[in-house]
């Protein structure tokens, strides 16, 4: 079940919905879609790897569509590290994010099925298609992601829940001030968000009284 996590913003309470890795990995097989015909699989592969720039790279769904292969791929190889420019960045802030293997992995089937079958390269955008000149629309994305959601779990899926889980995952390993250089965020305050423990940190934190563990929230 999605994990939601309660957080005060003025007068009102939000909720921050996340997924699990169980989750996840059903999200991603649904998005992956490698059982259908030749197109299903190269529109596939596009799908997935849209999802994990989200959920390991933790990109915003319209810095994704504004994404050009450069930014992915140099020199024949996937890049180390996504530098998200400014002209596509919220508020226009540059930033610099680790790719891990698994979207390492991705690009390279991105590059070979994808990029081959549309003929892109350079400073095409990385998820066009039919117009090279063309970026996907940010609702696009979000409706190939909430169909997946539905395939998957019977319900919506928004791509910004994808961030809200690697945002929230990284706040278990790292400081407050590594995971709001890597969401780009201007404020301390809006990464402060995922500083809020939820159910799992709750069942932790009292399941570690009884095998004398200290939980970490």
């Amino acid at each position: 079940m999605t994990t939601k996590q309660k957080f005060r913003s003025g007068s009102r309470t939000k909720l921050i919905q996340t997924l699990n890795f169980a989750e996840c990995a059903t999200l991603l097989d649904q998005l992956q879609n490698d059982r259908g015909t030749h197109v299903q699989k190269v529109k596939g592969t596009r799908n997935y790897c849209m999802a994990l720039l989200m959920l390991d790279a933790g990109l915003r769904v319209g810095e994704v569509t504004q994404l050009q292969v450069a930014d992915l791929w140099i020199q024949n190889e996937p890049v180390t590290s996504i530098i998200v420019r400014a002209e596509i960045a919220k508020r226009h802030q540059k930033r610099k994010i680790p790719v891990s293997e698994r979207l390492s992995s991705a690009i390279k089937l991105l590059a070979k099925y994808y990029w081959a079958r549309y003929h892109l390269s350079g400073n095409h955008f990385a998820f066009a298609s039919t117009n090279k000149n063309y970026a996907p629309s940010a609702r696009q994305i979000e409706r190939i992601i909430k169909d997946a959601g539905r395939r998957a779990f019977n319900r919506d899926i928004h791509p910004h829940v994808l961030r809200h889980t690697f945002a929230t995952r990284l706040m278990g390993r790292t400081s407050i001030r590594v995971v709001q250089e890597l969401l780009g965020h201007k404020s301390l305050t809006s990464t402060q968000i995922y500083t809020h423990p939820n159910d799992q940190d709750l069942k932790n934190a009292i399941e570690s009284i009884g095998n004398g563990k200290e939980a970490k929230i």
